[in-house]
């Protein structure tokens, strides 16, 4: 009774084995999708020829065209000035930037202009003796001689003679000595070479000034300069006279300047080369730091592109008949955000976006970039 019962429980699992298996095998499978071809969307632009004005960009900080700094050849002590000598203090031409303490180097040159005065007077009476025909002209020359004025310019000498007795008197030489010693003293005073304003003082009244010790900065703030660095292969392009667009860092004050120099030599570090541009403006102040626009020569039959349209090989995408194909292109300037190129006919269609992943042969729809920098057009299927 027993192997009957497992027998049968046997048979029974046996069964419902083959039952499930049946099942298992006569399911539906599952079928695995099909991967649909997808067909990006991008960006197009046709390519229309024209004429372009290569701007390139620089920037630099101001510096005053007119600068001097004021350092001292003698020693004394600072007395006075036309006006205060502070920073910003306005000076006229002409007007006394410093007063050095002359008084004894004074006393020095008006005793050496007493002494040629004495050697000229000794030597009179031999004159009207020996040389009569000069005699009313040295006499003259005494007549206008004044200790408290500049010692005025000797007779010009006319013969041999008449230059030996001088000579050896010892006039000529005392002469030239007196002359150094009232240029000299001219160092004592310090006078504004132009109207401009006083940037920087490092002394005050009553301060002990030394020789070769800087006591200031002096500009005038009507012209400055600007000095931006182009690199060299876009100096070819620039023009000494040409305008300049300037603008502020903040890009809310706008100015004009000129090329005004054009350095002939490279920066060997850099490769690049100095332009300099006057700029004639009242809201602008030395150090200020301005961006430039420098307009170069036009680019005849061109077309303008993002640089990031174009890959290592200066190669560019274009679109044709909805495949992507690639085109060898001929960059001639290269901005910062921007490529001029030649070579490329018009109407070609190229992407105006860059597209990840893109490559040769890829199947695309292209659509109308109304935001390109050639296009203006409304957004629409190109056909």
């Amino acid at each position: 009774m027993r192997k009957i019962i497992l027998y049968s429980l046997g048979v029974i699992i046996l069964v419902l084995a083959v039952y499930v298996a049946y099942l298992l095998v006569s399911a539906e499978e599952e079928k695995r999708p099909v991967a649909r071809r997808e067909i990006k969307t991008v960006f197009v632009d046709t390519v229309v020829n024209r004429t372009i004005p290569i701007v390139i960009p620089a920037n630099g900080n101001l510096v005053a065209k007119e600068r001097v700094e004021i350092f001292s050849e003698v020693q004394g002590i600072f007395r006075s000035s036309s006006h205060s000598f502070k920073p910003g203090q306005a000076f006229r031409k002409g007007e006394v930037l410093l007063r050095i303490d002359a008084d004894e180097y004074a006393a020095s040159v008006q005793s050496a202009k007493s002494n040629l005065y004495n050697l000229i007077t000794a030597a009179m009476p031999d004159l009207r003796l020996d040389y009569p025909e000069v005699y009313p002209k040295w006499q003259a020359y005494l007549n206008g001689f004044d200790l408290e004025k500049s010692t005025p310019d000797l007779p010009e000498i006319t013969s041999e003679k008449e230059r030996y007795f001088i000579s050896g008197r010892n006039i000529v030489t005392t002469y030239y000595n007196v002359k150094n010693l009232e240029r000299r003293l001219s160092k004592y005073v310090i006078r504004a070479p132009f109207n401009g304003v006083l940037t920087e003082a490092l002394v005050t009244e009553g301060s002990l000034i030394r020789p070769s010790q800087k006591l200031g900065e002096f500009i005038n703030p009507k012209i400055y300069e600007l000095q931006v660095a182009v690199n060299k292969s876009y100096s070819e392009f620039l023009k000494v006279g040409e305008e300049v667009a300037l603008e502020n860092l903040e890009g809310t004050q706008q100015f004009r300047g000129k090329v005004a120099r054009i350095n002939a030599a490279v920066n060997q570090e850099s490769q690049t080369v100095s332009i300099f541009i006057d700029v004639k403006d009242d809201r602008v102040k030395e150090g200020m730091y301005l961006e430039a626009s420098i307009e170069g020569r036009n680019e005849e039959n061109a077309f303008e592109i993002s640089r990031k349209l174009l890959n290592d090989q200066k190669e560019l995408f274009v679109v044709r008949d909805s495949v992507l194909d690639v085109l060898e292109v001929k960059p001639v300037f290269f901005s910062d955000k921007t490529a001029i190129l030649k070579g490329i006919e018009d109407g070609t269609v190229i992407l105006s976006r860059p597209v990840p992943g893109a490559y040769a042969g890829m199947v695309v729809r292209a659509y109308r970039d109304t935001t390109s920098l050639a296009s203006a057009s409304e957004i629409n299927p190109v056909p």
